[in-house]
């Protein structure tokens, strides 16, 4: 959250500015116009031009600056805090693993295991840290991807989290140059929202063929009018299910920007279909 005295001393100072800026436009227009009259309406007119053009800056970088300064602030408090993780998760995955090699007790090794898969739970969330102070910054960076073996490995972390889940990929062999860890957010988005809409049907079917990737799950489904509203911030279709409603408002800003074609297909208690069109390299 934002510092409240940041904002109350912003307002405060761009107040300031603006009312002894029109107490001088004023004194000027009353100069020219009453004390001292003249024909020179040219002289005027530029007098005032200038003093706007001076105004707007100053209100400007009185507007601009701190809230800039406060960012920089947080993008570095960030990276800082961001660096000063990847040490400890380092060194607990590390060292799970090693510990693990002498464990012999059924137990233990599932301890152990959900202890492994709580670290990589945290890698992930490392790495989607990293990847919006990257994003903040424009610097992110596109590769070639195989897109069919993305999809395995997000559909491998999420099972972990989802066990009940049964996952039928058809997958054929697609290779695409994005931006990976963007591309991996919006789909484990996708699965996660098909898995969530899923009710008492514990299937998601995922096809890649043709550059399209499909996500199709056979729960609640939505109406026109929600299929509509999907993709606005904060709308949850569905009170009840936890999250905050900005998914697929992420997902919808990616693929604009990546220029992939995203479509949604659904009809109510039958489920969703979304789709994904990827361009052809």
């Amino acid at each position: 959250m934002l510092d409240i005295n940041l904002f109350r001393n912003l307002r405060i100072n761009i107040f300031i500015y603006y009312f002894l800026t029109s107490i001088v436009f004023l004194n000027i227009l009353y100069y020219f116009l009453i004390i001292s009259p003249t024909q020179n309406l040219i002289l005027l007119f530029i007098i005032l031009f200038l003093l706007l053009i001076f105004s707007g800056i100053i209100i400007s970088k009185l507007s601009v600056d701190p809230l800039a300064l406060h960012v920089e602030n947080l993008q570095n408090l960030s990276k800082e805090t961001l660096h000063e993780l990847n040490l400890p998760i380092a060194t607990i995955i590390t060292n799970i693993h090693l510990l693990k090699k002498s464990l012999e007790n059924e137990k233990d090794l599932k301890r152990a295991s959900r202890i492994e898969k709580a670290c990589e739970m945290l890698q992930e969330r490392y790495n989607e840290l990293d990847y919006m102070i990257k994003l903040q910054s424009s610097n992110i960076s596109v590769e070639i991807i195989s897109l069919d073996e993305l999809v395995k490995n997000r559909v491998l972390f999420l099972q972990a989290i989802y066990p009940h889940m049964k996952f039928n990929l058809t997958l054929k062999s697609t290779q695409i140059t994005n931006d990976k860890v963007g591309l991996s957010k919006v789909i484990d988005n996708l699965i996660d929202n098909g898995v969530k809409y899923s009710q008492n049907i514990s299937k998601i079917d995922i096809k890649l063929d043709n550059f399209t990737l499909e996500i199709q799950d056979y729960g609640l489904g939505m109406d026109e009018v929600e299929i509509i509203q999907v993709f606005d911030n904060y709308y949850q279709g569905n009170k009840e299910m936890q999250g905050f409603g900005i998914g697929l408002s992420m997902v919808k800003r990616f693929c604009d920007k990546n220029k992939i074609l995203l479509n949604i297909k659904s009809k109510p208690n039958k489920g969703t279909i979304v789709s994904l069109k990827f361009k052809e390299d």
